[in-house]
């Protein structure tokens, strides 16, 4: 399944029988990724009078309802809709789907009770200028992430800087395998979110952050193509489930 997607120009040719998913499920079976202070997500078959939604306990079908929030039970992808006054949904402002992307791996800078990616760190490790969607893997990094609570916990963030940093070069999609681009309390300042969108000047509507990745170690840092498959909600939040595949030269 070898195919060669024109990308800015560029012919760029992948396997697609060879898809690297690096989303996080919701899966209620286990410990399920958590943050914001909510409960976790639930899916539970139907209710109605006598009859159970479920073919173990007689029905025809299944017939689950689920209960989540996007920004805290999964990995899922976001426009600026998440911190404007405005609505703006992400079904609408994200209207591409492959991208060229850099995989990096960056181990945040402590700086007082904080860790913290910064716009240094971010720089030395791009080696493509032309990508348009930087993958950012935190270390240390292991399985732990995709069951991680991480409510009060002060996770690593993104600086202004670095964030202003990828606007500068037109990355248009940032992905990052923590709950936030920003500190988790920081009086609603969002300044990571703020300088990458763009905000204070002209909007950068097609431009999309994604949250909650995981990348295994197995993958190397390095140029890939990226899929970022959503979910078609009018919010300004979905569930995604972005796909990295190796470029073949």
């Amino acid at each position: 399944m070898i195919t060669t997607i024109d990308c800015n120009n560029t012919k760029i040719t992948i396997d697609l029988a060879k898809p690297i998913d690096i989303s996080i499920p919701i899966d209620t079976k286990k410990q399920n990724i958590n943050a914001w202070y909510v409960d976790d997500p639930t899916i539970k078959p139907v209710s109605l009078g006598e009859w159970i939604g479920s073919v173990s306990a007689g029905a025809d079908v299944n017939f689950n309802t689920i209960n989540f929030n996007p920004h805290a039970h999964i990995t899922h992808t976001e426009c600026v809709g998440h911190i404007t006054e405005e609505f703006y949904s992400i079904n609408n402002h994200l209207q591409r789907y492959f991208f060229l992307a850099e995989l990096i791996s960056v181990t945040p800078k402590k700086v007082g009770d904080d860790a913290v990616i910064t716009k240094k760190q971010v720089k030395e490790q791009i080696t493509n200028k032309n990508i348009e969607a930087i993958v950012i893997r935190t270390l240390p990094n292991n399985e732990q992430k995709t069951s991680a609570r991480y409510s009060n916990t002060n996770p690593p963030y993104l600086t202004e800087e670095a964030a202003q940093y990828l606007k500068e070069i037109n990355v248009k999609h940032l992905l990052i395998d923590l709950p936030s681009v920003d500190k988790e309390k920081d009086e609603g300042k969002l300044l990571a979110h703020h300088a990458f969108w763009n905000t204070s000047e002209k909007i950068r509507l097609d431009a999309t952050i994604t949250e909650f990745i995981y990348v295994p170690n197995t993958v190397e840092d390095g140029n890939y193509m990226i899929n970022i498959m959503i979910a078609p909600f009018a919010n300004d939040a979905t569930p995604s489930k972005p796909i990295l595949y190796k470029i073949l030269v």
